[in-house]
C-alpha cells in the first residue's frame, strides 16, 4: 500500500508516519509539504492508494488541491486531515470529493479505523460533526451506510432489540432484520455485538445502553 501525506509541518508528518505503520505491514509512505511536491509524488507513483491532505498549506490551499486532484485522479481516495472543525469546511470537502474528514485531535485508534473504512469503500465523518447536522440523507450518509441503516445502528448501540427498534422507527420487524444484516455485511462482522464495537471504534456513536 502507498500513502501520500500532504502537510507543511514536518513534525506532524513524521508523527503520522509512526501511526500509519500500524495500518498495514507492507506499506510505503510518501510526504509532501505543498502542491508542487505532492504533484511530483503522484506523477512518480501512479499506483498511490490514499492521500491524506491538510487544508492549510502554503501556495495552493487544501481545497484547491482537493479540487484539482479529484479531477486529475478521480479514483484516488483523498481524506482531509485538518485542525478545523468548522461544518462549512467539512461540507466543502465532501462537495469537492473527499472520502473522509478527520480532525487532527482524533485519537490514533479512531484514525486507523477511519482509514480502513475509507479504503474499504466507505466515507468517514467523526460523530461530533455528524451530530451537528439535521437528520437528512446527506448527514446520515457520512459513514457510508444509508440513513435508515444508521438509525438502526444507533439504536443497536443503545442496546435495543429488533422488536424495540421496529417499534421506535415504525418498521416491520422483518425490515429491521434486513437492515441489521446489511449493517453486519458493511462492517464485515458476523453479529450485532461486533457491529456495535466496530461503530464505537470509529467514534460514530457515544451513547450506550443505560
Amino acid at each position: 500500500m502507498k500513502i501520500l501525506i500532504i502537510d507543511d509541518h514536518a513534525l506532524f508528518r513524521e508523527g503520522l508516519c509512526y501511526v500509519l505503520n500500524d495500518l498495514e505491514d507492507s506499506m510505503t509512505i510518501y510526504q509532501a509539504s505543498d502542491y508542487a511536491h505532492a504533484l511530483i509524488q503522484l506523477r512518480a507513483h501512479l499506483d498511490m492508494d490514499l492521500v491524506l491532505l491538510d487544508l492549510k498549506l502554503p501556495g495552493k490551499d487544501g481545497f484547491s488541491i482537493l479540487n484539482l486532484f479529484s479531477e486529475q485522479y478521480p479514483a484516488l481516495p483523498i481524506i482531509i486531515l485538518s485542525a478545523s472543525n468548522k461544518h462549512s469546511d467539512v461540507q466543502r470537502s465532501l462537495d469537492a470529493g473527499a472520502m473522509g474528514y478527520i480532525p487532527k485531535d482524533t485519537t490514533s485508534a479512531v484514525m486507523l479505523n477511519a482509514l480502513r473504512l475509507v479504503l474499504s469503500g466507505g466515507i468517514y465523518m467523526p460523530a461530533s460533526i455528524v451530530k451537528c447536522y439535521d437528520n437528512n440523507q446527506a448527514a446520515e450518509s457520512f459513514i457510508g451506510i444509508t440513513p435508515r441503516q444508521q438509525q438502526v445502528l444507533g439504536l443497536m448501540v443503545q442496546g435495543h432489540s429488533n422488536k424495540m427498534i421496529a417499534s421506535q422507527l415504525e418498521l416491520a420487524e422483518g425490515t429491521v432484520k434486513m437492515h441489521v444484516t446489511s449493517i453486519l455485511k458493511f462492517f464485515g462482522v458476523s453479529n450485532r455485538t461486533q457491529a456495535v464495537l466496530a461503530s464505537e471504534k470509529l467514534g460514530l456513536f457515544t451513547e450506550k445502553a443505560q
